[in-house]
């Protein structure tokens, strides 16, 4: 927790359960996709030097860019990566390209049958393999791979000790291990890998460190961009404010925030605008929230269990005790709703790592089943069914609620 900068930070339970290791705070934990803010921040560097125009179409700078749909290839600009609005398929991050330093630029080359699900610009829809295209962006202009980007230029100048860019960092570190639950009811048991592969590292597959780093990192948006209160400059401070500019409003989608900007994830919430990400790996959870009027920042990692819970909990709490801020009030069901003439949504609606199929009962009722498939599956993700009830939010309140049913958009990282 950091307010005006001072931080203060505690731990508790165990990093793995079969070693009984205790976790501390220079625990790193992975932190997902949270690591679409840091991307984001150095393709921002990249404008500030006036190499990247926002709006220039990606392939002025990656002309082997390609998509199934070759037109909205050609029309795809950086903007529209970074605000998730893109319009292509987007679940590319367990595919594996190697551990080589080329492993970004090969998985980018396997979009090329990726189908573009909207134009370019339309809507939003959460897509981590964009975030592998920023990256190889930032590699091409930089000439070095995206780790090694992430060293020297935010790493490096922000003097983090305890941050790991990959697996072979973290093991140096008392590193946290992800745990998941083979069956529903099961408890907790180590998850059977420790990280995604290393092709996704720009949307999250691979990044690790302590809560304290990651702080360390919002400390430096919060000064407008300075590594520290009398420098050096690490981002400008025009970049600074266009990252948490709206790109994009979102439907209530349950879990996400109400707008994207470059980067972060906007949130409306009683008592003041909040910015922030999250991030889940492979039984690893990372919260981020940022009230940047009041110099608030929270950030906490789990490796399992229940890690929503605990976030509606300590994040709710200390959020609302520091910096005025509360979460909304979830939508509530509307009580004796009638039944409605859901023909038009029922079907399958399928991603590379899931299908959604929605169906109504002869009763009326709506039913959403998900079955995970791929790495999902692979992992021990179990099926999960859920009713679909018509809702009722409280006025100018979109909100998080502490159990969330999988929604009908495709799952973020």
């Amino acid at each position: 927790v950091s307010v005006d900068g001072e931080t203060v930070d505690r731990a508790a339970g165990v990093l793995n359960r079969a070693t009984g290791v205790e976790a501390t705070v220079d625990s790193v934990f992975q932190i997902g996709s949270v690591t679409k803010v840091w991307t984001a921040t150095l393709v921002m560097q990249l404008v500030d030097e006036g190499r990247l125009d926002l709006d220039a179409p990606v392939r002025v700078h990656l002309p082997g860019f390609r998509l199934a749909d070759d037109t909205a290839a050609g029309q795809i600009t950086v903007r529209q990566l970074l605000s998730h609005t893109a319009g292509f398929e987007g679940d590319l991050l367990g595919e594996d390209t190697g551990p080589g330093d080329d492993c970004v630029e090969r998985l980018v080359a396997l979009l090329d049958q990726t189908p573009q699900v909207f134009p370019p610009g339309q809507i939003f829809s959460y897509n981590n393999a964009a975030y592998c295209v920023l990256g190889r962006l930032v590699e091409v202009l930089r000439g070095i791979p995206y780790d090694e980007y992430l060293r020297r230029y935010l790493i490096a100048p922000l003097g983090l000790t305890h941050t790991a860019p990959g697996p072979h960092e973290a093991i140096m570190y008392r590193a946290a291990h992800g745990h998941i639950r083979p069956t529903a009811d099961a408890e907790p048991q180590p998850a059977p890998i420790w990280a995604l592969p290393r092709s996704g590292a720009p949307a999250g597959s691979l990044l690790a460190m302590r809560p304290r780093d990651l702080l360390s990192f919002v400390h430096m948006h919060l000064r407008g961009g300075l590594a520290a209160p009398d420098g050096p400059e690490v981002l400008t401070s025009a970049s600074v404010t266009a990252m948490r500019q709206r790109q994009v409003e979102l439907p209530h989608l349950g879990g996400f925030g109400d707008a994207w900007g470059l980067g972060w994830e906007i949130f409306d919430w009683p008592g003041g605008t909040v910015i922030g990400h999250d991030g889940d790996t492979v039984g690893q959870n990372a919260y981020l929230r940022v009230v940047p009027d009041r110099n608030v920042a929270v950030a906490l990692f789990a490796n399992g269990g229940n890690p929503r819970g605990l976030y509606v909990e300590i994040v709710g709490h200390v959020l609302q005790e520091l910096a005025g801020v509360g979460f909304p009030p979830p939508p509530e069901p509307v009580a004796g709703a009638r039944v409605v003439d859901a023909s038009r949504y029922l079907g399958r609606y399928s991603s590379r790592l899931a299908d959604t199929d929605v169906g109504q009962d002869p009763d009326g009722r709506i039913w959403a089943e998900w079955t995970p498939k791929g790495l999902y599956a692979e992992l021990g993700g179990q099926p999960e069914r859920h009713e679909r009830r018509p809702a009722r939010r409280h006025p100018g309140q979109r909100g998080e609620t502490e159990r969330q049913a999988p929604a009908l958009h495709v799952r973020r990282c």
